[in-house]
């Protein structure tokens, strides 16, 4: 299995899974001593260089940031309304001529502040892989099925009360190239963009129970727990629909010590 696997990807790095593990416990270590010594350290987003994601020294700037004309920037991108985000673009499974292949879920949640208050008109976009694990993409060339009925991106605007719901197919794990045999859990990735299109955020979705939890170091690069936990959708049995789908809720939070972890712009794992 393993020389198809480095037939299949020989650009992929020979580290086995055994020195990431090594090497996020510990800096979980590392962690939790300097936690126990001043709790003022806890971390609830991730670190920009965390060696066990081999790329992440690649993913944040390395120099000063400098000031730009947000005007200016406004000009060049794009602009949505309340009528330019139609309500069947939340729906993903709807977006072809026949039906996606895959286990059929419903996410729904509220995005909120820091003091719990609902932010409301807020552009949400998601996009995942399908449920063989691929995404529709040049640069996702692993030897999975393409579903020609499923694309995998939606979009929705936050109601008055901050909720927003999707109806999706569940995504799938897949491989990657940060190390030998390196396999992402299932998640779904989520955009929110603020008042204009300077700002904006990503984050990911993931789902209970997942044991790839342990060996992902994307996912565990965020070392406080309670934070990882913040990231990991609940399954909600009022969401599910008798015959028709599952459900999930995934609440969002903006700002404060309890803030949703946010990624990188071009994260695109």
């Amino acid at each position: 299995m393993a020389e198809d696997t480095a037939r299949l990807d020989p650009q992929a790095t020979t580290d086995p899974q055994e020195t990431i593990d090594a090497e996020i416990a510990q800096i979980e270590g590392d962690y939790r001593a300097g936690v126990e010594a001043d709790p003022s350290k806890e971390e609830s987003q991730p670190r920009l260089n965390y060696p066990p994601y081999r790329s992440s020294l690649l993913r944040h700037p390395t120099k000063d940031l400098h000031h730009t004309d947000p005007e200016t920037i406004e000009l060049y991108s794009p602009a949505f309304g309340h009528r330019d985000v139609h309500l069947l673009e939340s729906d993903l499974t709807i977006q072809h001529n026949g039906e996606p292949i895959g286990e059929r879920i419903k996410v729904r949640g509220q995005v909120v502040d820091g003091n719990g208050r609902p932010v409301r008109g807020q552009l949400i976009e998601i996009w995942q892989a399908n449920a063989a694990g691929r995404y529709i993409h040049k640069r996702d060339q692993h030897p999975a099925p393409i579903d020609p009925n499923f694309s995998g991106v939606g979009r929705a605007i936050t109601g008055d009360d901050g909720s927003y719901e999707f109806t999706t197919i569940k995504p799938a794990p897949y491989p990657w190239k940060n190390h030998h045999n390196a396999w992402r859990p299932a998640h779904i990735h989520f955009s929110l963009f603020g008042t204009d299109f300077t700002q904006r955020m990503i984050t990911q979705m993931y789902f209970p129970g997942d044991p790839l939890f342990p060996l992902d170091p994307i996912y565990q690069g965020i070392t406080d727990q309670k934070a990882r936990d913040r990231l990991v959708a609940t399954y909600d049995h009022s969401v599910t629909s008798h015959e028709w789908n599952t459900g999930y809720t995934f609440d969002i939070v903006l700002t404060g010590s309890q803030r949703t972890w946010m990624e990188d712009e071009d994260h695109d794992h």
